[in-house]
């Protein structure tokens, strides 16, 4: 919060605990303490070994409470691996780019050779399967993430979000993303 802001929100705290004589003090006044009005705050002495003993009264009260039950008590659901799958496909993509977006900067530094040419024409001498295993490994965390990005923007306008068509839908995104990852690893 900003200086100014903080000195009329403590301005308008002190004018509301104000008597009835000083009602019409200026806020200035009553920031920077010219309000004839008094305030103190008492500070609370206590030792160490006090303290001490309340936080020992405390852990023993911690250890008779009941343990919250774990998620490995619920039945699993489409709607929990889809919503791990779309976080960890994100950190994935967006990690992978800065990754290669700080490989490809520092690699004239480095010796090392990043640019296009270099790339495709390594990739073109792997084995075919190799090729269409790593298209498969990169396309399906995009497909995944962007079919799932559609989903919710659908949910967004507060359609096909009732139960039914949440297991539906996500159990699509699964679906298209498998079969849209095969598609461009095999066809592009």
């Amino acid at each position: 919060m900003a200086l100014a802001q903080r000195t009329a929100q403590q301005s308008l705290r002190r004018l509301a605990v104000q008597t009835p004589a000083f009602k019409f003090t200026t806020p200035a006044a009553v920031a920077f303490g010219n309000a004839f009005v008094a305030q103190r705050r008492y500070a609370a002495a206590t030792t160490v070994s006090a303290l001490q003993a309340h936080d020992s009264i405390l852990a023993k009260q911690r250890l008779n409470r009941p343990v919250a039950p774990h998620l490995g008590i619920y039945k699993p659901q489409i709607t929990w691996y889809g919503s791990a799958f779309n976080r960890i496909t994100g950190v994935a993509l967006s990690g992978g780019m800065y990754l290669f977006g700080i490989g490809y900067l520092v690699a004239p530094a480095l010796g090392w050779h990043l640019e296009s040419s270099v790339i495709a024409a390594s990739f073109a001498a792997w084995p075919v399967a190799l090729k269409v295993f790593t298209k498969f490994a990169v396309a399906m965390p995009f497909v995944y993430h962007s079919l799932n990005g559609f989903r919710h923007l659908a949910w967004d306008t507060a359609s096909l979000i009732e139960n039914g068509m949440v297991q539906k839908t996500g159990w699509a995104v699964v679906g298209l993303s498998v079969v849209g990852a095969l598609g461009l690893a095999v066809f592009v």
